[in-house]
């Protein structure tokens, strides 16, 4: 099942979409898909990233392969929906993109073996996060200022349940810059796979529904300015899309 969360004529909706594409409200009622401001799928606890999941991203950024999962956290207000714009701050030089599949947690759990990580899973969606690359390196770690910025976490478009999909350790990656393929890369190269992460995080922290994991992108990361449309496709999970605008009073 895809599930989704929408706002249409000033509520928020907790709907899904059919097989067909068609968009229903809670009550099985169709929703122009026109008419509604997209929501990220889930209303998320925590958001939990991890930095440096792929080789090939460690290695395309000159860095050594972490030992042990690097974390981070990304603030609430960072969060938003399918087609909304993400803003481009005033003074920034190195913006980008990174195309990450996320996953959200289905119960709460402290101490998860890795045997029985998955059973935590509630389902997959996509994730974006927003880089600014000017406040990356050793004077901004942990790096909540490159990727804490208003709007620098889109996440959807659906939430599909884990069920749905077969193996999430082998889902194609991919992002689109105004339709050029940018970025390419599979879930089978994450460094630390979900289970890992499950047992690694609730070893000191309690997990609870709707906490969502950030599971780290692939290489290819490259800049984008205002004007840019930056579309994220994961196998079996949709597509993610949102325009860059320059931040109002910037450039």
């Amino acid at each position: 099942m895809r599930w989704v969360r929408f706002l249409h004529a000033g509520r928020i909706h907790e709907g899904r979409v059919t097989e067909e594409g068609v968009l229903l409200d809670e009550g099985g009622h169709r929703v122009p898909e026109a008419e509604v401001t997209w929501l990220p799928p889930v209303e998320a606890g925590t958001v939990i990233g991890l930095a440096l999941n792929y080789a090939d991203h460690a290695r395309e950024l000159g860095l050594d392969l972490p030992r042990e999962p690097v974390l981070f956290i990304k603030p609430p207000t960072a969060l938003t929906g399918h087609r909304s714009p993400i803003i481009y701050p005033s003074g920034a030089q190195y913006m980008h993109y990174e195309a990450e599949l996320a996953v959200v947690i289905g119960r709460t759990g402290r101490r998860i073996r890795r045997e029985e990580a998955m059973e935590y899973v509630r389902g997959y969606t996509i994730a974006n996060d927003v880089t600014v690359r000017d406040f990356v390196g050793n004077m901004y770690r942990p790096p909540i200022r490159a990727k804490g910025f208003d709007t620098f976490g889109p996440m959807g478009p659906y939430l599909v349940d884990r069920d749905d999909i077969a193996d999430p350790h082998s889902l194609a990656v991919r992002t689109y810059v105004n339709g050029v393929l940018r970025q390419s890369g599979n879930t089978r190269d994450l460094i630390f796979q979900i289970e890992t992460l499950i047992e690694f995080i609730s070893s000191f922290m309690t997990l609870r529904p709707g906490d969502v994991l950030w599971t780290g992108t692939p290489r290819g990361i490259s800049p984008v300015k205002p004007g840019d449309v930056i579309a994220i496709e994961i196998e079996g999970l949709g597509r993610l899309e949102n325009p860059v605008i320059a931040e109002e009073g910037g450039r």
